[in-house]
C-alpha cells in the first residue's frame, strides 16, 4: 500500500493558510477595509464609525470560559458544573482549579485570534460565564452586594488586546447568566434545582449589575462590536410545559430584563450597539418588540435546517417593520455545504454572522482538539464505558488536556471549514485541497484529498447536511465517520490507520492535477477489499467516462491516461456497489 499525505498540525498549516487569507478577505469589501471606529445600528445595516456597513463574519469562543459537555465528548454530562464535580471527584478540589486555570490560560491565546484575522475574519463573540465575573448570589458575603471577580475581565482584557491588534470586533456575550436563562442546561451551566434567572429577583439584579460593570470598563473601546445580553433564552413564561419558550406569544419578562439591561449600560455607555435575543434559543420575538433602544440590533440564531429565504424571513420582516439590523448572531454544527449555503443566503440579505465553536472536540470548525489516550480513557469511563482511572492518571490527562491538547499549534486545522465559511458562499470554483503536482517520478493522492469546493463541484454524495429541524426527522450524518474532512463524503479508517473514502453507487470526488511533464500515466486506485467488486469509472476535465478494470489484485484499479501540461481535473465515479478508496496513483508509462 501506497503512503498518502496525511493532516497536519495547525503550527503548520499556518503559513499555508495565510494564502487563502486573500481570497477569502476579498469577497466583500466589508472585509478589506480596515475598522474604523464605534459598530453601531443605523436604520436596517450595522455601519462603523464612518457609516459604510459593516458585514460581520465571525467565530464563538465556545468551550472557553464555559465548557459545554458535547464539545468534550462528554454530552451525557451537559452543564459545566456536572464536569467539574465529576474531575473534583476524581483528583480533589485544588487540582480542579488548576485544570481551569491551566483551561483558560490555553484554550484561547494570541495564536487563535492572529489566525482568525489572517484567514479572514473580522470579528469574534466571547460567551461569557457570569461566574468569572462576580460571585453567585447565594455565595455573596452580604445579600444584595456584588463582589466583583477579575478572572474574568483579566481574559477580556487580554482577549480585547489581541482583537485590537489583528483588527477584530470583539463582541461580548453572556452566554451563562446567574441562574441559567433556560430550560437548555448545558448552553447556560444551570443547575435546576437552583432559581433560575426567571425565578429569582437576585439574579436579575447582579445580571443587570454585571452588564453596567462592563460597559462601564469598556465604554471607549471601538473595538467592543457590541453587547449580547443574554444568550438564547429558552423559557416558557405563560406556560411552563412550552419549555423552551417556542409557542410563547407575550415574553414580557424577557423584554423588560432586556430594557433593564439596557437602561443600566446607557447610564455608563452611549455608544456601543445593543444586541437582543428573542425567546427559543433566540428566535421568538412575540411581545420583545418594539425596540426601546436607538441603537440595537436584533439576533436570531439558526441551525439544522434548509437554507432558504423562508428561514430567515421572519427576521427580514422584523427588520423591515422595526428599521433595525439583524444579524445571525449563532450557528454552525453541520456541513461544509450547509455553512457554505446559510452564509451566502444571509450575505445576500446583507446580514452578517457568528459561527460556532471556533475550536472543540471534532471535525466541522475550524480547529479540532486532538485529546491525548488518557483523557480518552476519562471519557469512556464518564460514560459508563471504562474502568476508573487513578487519581494520578487522571490528573495528568486533564492537564495535558489542558496545557498541550487545546493550544492552537496542537490542533488541527480544517482548512475545507474555514474556505466554507469565507470563499465557498462566493466563489462557485472547486480548487485544490493539496498541491498535486504530477512529475516523470509519478504522484500519490490520499483519497481525502479531494478538491475544495460545494457538492456538485468537488464531490457529488447523498448526504451532505443536517435538516433535521425542517425535516422533522433525525439528526443524519454527513460524514459517517466523523473525521478529516465536514463535506458530504463519508471518510473512515483503514486497518493500518489510512483514511478511506466510502463511494456509493453514485458519487465522485475530484481531483485537480497540476501536471509539469505531459505524457501517458497509468492511474491505479487503491480500493479496500471488501464485499463484491464496485464499479468505478474516471472522466477527465469533463469528458467521457473510463471505465476502470482490475488490475494485480481485488483491491487496484487500473486505466492509462494521457495528460497535457496545466491543470486536468480527474473525477472518480463509483458506478455500481460501493468502494472504500485508500488513493490514487499516477505512475509515468513508457513513451
Amino acid at each position: 500500500m501506497h503512503e498518502y499525505p496525511r493532516r497536519r498540525s495547525a503550527a503548520r498549516w499556518l503559513a499555508i493558510l495565510t494564502m487563502f487569507a486573500a481570497p477569502f478577505a476579498a469577497v466583500a469589501d466589508t472585509s478589506t477595509t480596515p475598522p474604523s471606529g464605534y459598530l453601531k445600528a443605523s436604520g436596517k445595516d450595522i455601519v462603523d464609525g464612518s457609516g459604510r456597513p459593516v458585514i460581520l463574519r465571525g467565530m464563538g469562543l465556545g468551550g472557553w470560559m464555559l465548557q459545554e459537555g458535547y464539545m468534550l465528548g462528554l454530552g451525557n454530562l451537559g452543564q459545566q458544573h456536572v464536569i467539574r464535580r465529576e474531575i473534583e471527584a476524581l483528583i480533589g478540589a485544588e487540582r480542579a482549579e488548576a485544570f481551569y486555570t491551566a483551561w483558560r490560560a490555553n484554550h484561547v491565546r494570541e495564536d487563535d485570534i492572529r489566525a482568525l484575522a489572517e484567514w479572514g475574519y473580522n470579528s469574534v463573540r466571547l460567551p461569557m460565564h457570569f461566574n468569572l465575573f462576580t460571585l453567585p448570589v447565594d455565595e455573596e458575603p452580604v445579600p444584595g452586594e456584588h463582589t466583583w471577580l477579575e478572572t474574568g475581565f483579566a481574559l477580556t482584557d487580554q482577549l480585547l488586546a489581541w482583537c485590537k491588534k489583528y483588527g477584530l470586533y470583539l463582541i461580548l456575550d453572556l452566554h451563562a447568566a446567574p441562574g441559567g436563562q433556560g430550560n437548555d442546561f448545558a448552553i447556560s451551566d444551570r443547575d435546576p434545582a437552583s432559581p433560575s434567572l426567571w425565578d429569582s429577583d437576585a439574579n436579575r439584579v447582579k445580571t443587570i449589575a454585571l452588564w453596567k460593570k462592563v460597559a462601564a470598563r469598556y465604554k471607549d473601546e471601538p473595538m467592543i462590536g457590541g453587547y449580547d445580553l443574554i444568550n438564547e433564552p429558552n423559557w416558557g413564561f405563560a406556560d411552563r410545559d412550552d419549555k423552551h419558550g417556542c409557542a410563547e406569544t407575550d415574553n414580557r419578562p424577557l423584554r423588560q430584563l432586556q430594557m433593564d439591561i439596557t437602561a443600566a449600560i446607557r447610564e455608563v455607555d452611549r455608544r456601543h450597539m445593543v444586541i437582543v435575543e428573542g425567546n427559543c434559543w433566540g428566535n421568538n420575538y412575540a411581545g420583545v418588540l418594539p425596540p426601546w433602544d436607538d441603537n440595537l440590533v436584533l439576533s436570531f440564531h439558526k441551525y439544522w435546517n434548509n437554507n432558504d429565504r423562508d428561514s430567515i424571513a421572519g427576521v427580514l420582516e422584523l427588520r423591515e417593520r422595526y428599521d433595525v439590523p439583524v444579524w445571525l448572531g449563532e450557528s454552525g454544527e453541520n456541513s461544509n455545504a450547509w455553512f457554505a449555503d446559510a452564509i451566502e443566503l444571509v450575505e445576500g440579505a446583507g446580514i452578517g454572522w457568528n459561527f460556532w465553536p471556533l475550536k472543540k472536540l471534532g471535525f466541522n470548525n475550524p480547529l479540532e482538539v486532538r485529546p491525548n489516550p488518557g483523557f480518552q480513557a476519562l471519557v469512556r469511563y464518564w460514560k459508563g464505558e471504562g474502568p476508573r482511572p487513578s487519581p494520578q492518571a487522571a490528573h495528568q490527562a486533564l492537564m495535558q488536556l489542558a496545557r498541550h491538547d487545546i493550544r492552537f499549534e496542537n490542533a488541527v486545522v480544517h482548512r475545507d471549514v474555514v474556505d466554507a465559511m469565507l470563499r465557498q458562499p462566493h466563489d462557485a470554483v472547486a480548487r485544490p485541497f493539496t498541491a498535486h503536482s504530477l512529475t516523470a517520478a509519478g504522484l500519490a493522492i490520499g483519497a481525502v484529498d479531494y478538491d475544495l469546493g460545494r457538492p456538485g463541484t468537488a464531490y457529488g454524495d447523498d448526504d451532505i447536511a443536517n435538516y433535521h429541524v425542517s425535516t422533522g426527522g433525525e439528526r443524519t450524518p454527513w460524514n459517517r465517520g466523523r473525521h478529516y474532512r465536514n463535506d458530504g463524503v463519508d471518510i473512515a479508517t483503514g486497518a493500518d490507520g489510512t483514511p478511506l473514502v466510502e463511494l456509493d453507487q453514485g458519487e465522485w470526488l475530484q481531483y485537480t492535477v497540476a501536471v509539469r511533464e505531459p505524457g501517458t500515466y497509468q492511474l491505479q486506485l487503491h480500493v479496500e477489499e471488501g464485499a463484491g467488486a464496485p464499479s468505478l469509472t474516471l472522466s477527465l476535465n469533463g469528458g467521457a467516462p473510463i471505465e476502470l478494470l482490475p488490475d494485480d489484485g481485488p483491491v487496484r484499479y487500473a486505466a492509462p491516461v494521457d495528460l497535457e501540461p496545466g491543470n486536468q481535473v480527474l473525477k472518480v465515479r463509483a458506478q455500481r456497489g460501493t468502494a472504500r478508496l485508500a488513493g490514487l496513483r499516477l505512475s509515468a508509462l513508457p513513451r
